[in-house]
Parts: structure tokens; C-alpha cells; sequence
């Protein structure tokens, strides 16, 4: 699946041709740079593997520093792998990717629909209300004063004694991996490197999202 690494910058609004106020995500999407090609002979199964943003080469690794010198690029900061990427447009035809080709966001069209997953906003930890909707007693009478949010009784007794694991209570939250699904891509700015997507995208401003197509 073909895909690129971008950053978010925000949201923001446009207008559709009837007129209609459309909310979207900008994408600071690309350029990335191919830095490995996995193939199934050497390692097993097929993919491509793309860095994105500029990184200082007194924080790389030799190791790494050595990786990219295969690539003929300078550190990346973010590296993920797509597998089955298939062929790019170049022009008016369709080739194959090479080790330290550039892949930028004309491989979107805008009209056509893409999967973005990223880290959500990490909320630290929270209680059963805000992690999992619980309503609370939302009663003060009879004494209930301190209760408002407490996530009430756990169902266990004296069999089986113990609280069994999964149970909605409160712990840490947010920090995960998201993908959202089916979002249209309405505009494509390929001299500024930025895709807008149709809605809300999981994470903070600046934080790395991976957009597949």
C-alpha cells in the first residue's frame, strides 16, 4: 500500500463548490526519501522504507549514519515501512521506487480516500468519567456528597474475591496508536508539500502521521 510520512499542522476550513463549510486537517505531507528496499529473496517479504525530516548527524548513530550513506541522503528523522507499495507516477507513466528516490504528496489525487494513523494525545491518568463515559450517581441527595464521579460497585463478593482483568476502570489514557479510516482528500498543494484531509486527524500539532493511500 502506497503511502508517505507527514506531520500535522493544524486544522482548518474550506469551502466546497455548493458552498458548504468543510472542516479539515492540513498534512505537512513529504518529502520523504527511500531509504531501504526490502526484498522477499534477502529479507522475507517485500517493502519500502521511507525517512522523513532532516536530522543532525552528530545525533545519528554510526550505524544509521551508514544506512542513509547507502541511501545517498542525509539522517532522517522518522522511518517507516510500507509494504506492497507498488509503482509511483512519474510523469505519465507508473515506475518502480529506488533506493534514494524522493516519494512526495502528487501520489494523492485529490477526490480519492486515505488512512491516516498517528499517536493520540496522551491524557495521563484519568478516571472512569473521562476515560470511559461513565455518568457518575449525578445525585447529591441521601447523603451522597463525594460520589459524583466514583465508578461504583466492581460485582465482586465473596466468589470470586478478586477484581477480573478488563474491567472499566480508571488508569492511563490516551498515547495510542489511532488510525482512522476513509478520509477524502480535498486539496493537494504539491509546491508546499501539504495535503488537507476531510475531518479530524488522532494527535497533537506537530506530531508524525502516516497517511496511506
Amino acid at each position: 500500500m502506497q503511502g508517505i510520512i507527514g506531520k500535522k499542522i493544524g486544522m482548518t476550513s474550506i469551502y466546497s463548490v455548493e458552498g458548504k463549510n468543510i472542516p479539515c486537517t492540513v498534512i505537512e505531507a513529504g518529502p520523504c526519501v527511500v531509504t531501504q528496499i526490502r526484498t522477499k529473496d534477502k529479507d522475507g517479504y517485500e517493502a519500502v522504507q521511507l525517512g522523513f525530516e532532516e536530522k543532525k548527524e552528530k545525533r545519528t548513530t554510526k550505524a544509521m549514519k551508514g544506512h542513509f550513506d547507502k541511501a545517498g541522503t542525509t539522517p532522517k528523522r522518522k522511518l517507516v515501512e510500507f509494504k506492497n507499495f507498488g509503482k509511483v507516477r512519474k510523469g505519465e507513466e507508473f515506475v518502480d521506487v529506488k533506493l534514494g528516490d524522493e516519494v512526495t504528496v502528487g501520489i494523492f489525487i485529490e477526490g480519492e480516500w486515505c488512512d491516516v494513523s498517528g499517536t493520540s494525545k496522551g491524557k495521563g491518568f484519568q478516571g472512569v468519567v473521562k476515560r470511559h463515559g461513565f455518568s457518575g450517581v449525578n445525585d447529591q441527595t441521601h447523603g451522597q456528597h463525594n460520589r459524583l464521579r466514583a465508578p461504583g460497585s466492581l460485582g465482586a463478593s465473596s466468589w470470586p474475591s478478586r477484581v477480573f482483568k478488563g474491567m472499566r476502570m480508571g488508569g492511563r489514557t490516551g498515547g495510542d496508536t489511532v488510525k482512522v479510516i476513509s478520509l477524502r482528500v480535498l486539496k493537494v498543494i504539491p509546491e508546499s508539500n501539504l495535503i488537507l484531509v476531510k475531518g479530524s486527524v488522532p494527535g497533537a500539532k506537530g506530531s508524525y502521521l502516516i497517511i496511506e493511500r
